[in-house]
């Protein structure tokens, strides 16, 4: 490998939405994140926190005035 031209590759915290933290690496120092797998309806077996995917496309329409 060429010397120089990587990134550093280092300890980065996770921060998620619902407040849960963990460390991992990367190249960046922080990372945010909006579902991890403490909240994640997949993970956790229930629907109390839906991600809001739903009206994306008709928000986008009504934005940039599309039909």
């Amino acid at each position: 490998m060429k010397e120089g031209i990587h990134p550093k590759y280092q300890k980065a915290v996770v921060i998620c939405a619902c407040g849960e933290t963990f460390e991992t690496g990367s190249t960046k120092k922080e990372l945010k994140v909006e579902v991890c797998s403490r909240c994640h309806p997949f993970f956790t077996g229930s629907q109390a926190r839906m991600v809001d995917t739903r009206g994306r496309a008709e928000k986008f329409r009504r934005k940039y005035g599309l039909k």
